[in-house]
């Protein structure tokens, strides 16, 4: 099963410059660690120290925020493609 990964921009560094990462996981949560094994240094930007996805940072499931699906323990299947969005705040 692949699941296909966006990384944004300003994240870019720590994945050697990727912007797409695959992998054959099947949740939100095994993805993060995932990601995190491959690239250590990413950690940091995408959970705080207890393990807890940054709240600047928004990761979306095929376009659905996975806030209002199962949040980290969303399930994946082959083909879907999450998006990591860095939150903007203005005013």
């Amino acid at each position: 099963m692949n699941v296909k990964i966006l990384i944004p921009t300003s994240l870019q560094r720590y994945t050697n410059n990727q912007a797409t990462l695959e992998y054959s996981v099947d949740t939100i949560d095994k993805l993060i660690s995932s990601i995190e094994t491959n690239f250590p240094e990413i950690k940091s930007h995408l959970t705080d120290d207890t393990g807890k996805l940054h709240r600047f940072l928004n990761f979306y499931l095929n376009n659905e925020d996975i806030r209002f699906l199962d949040n980290t323990k969303t399930k994946l299947k082959d083909g879907d493609e999450v998006s990591i969005i860095s939150a903007i705040a203005g005013g």
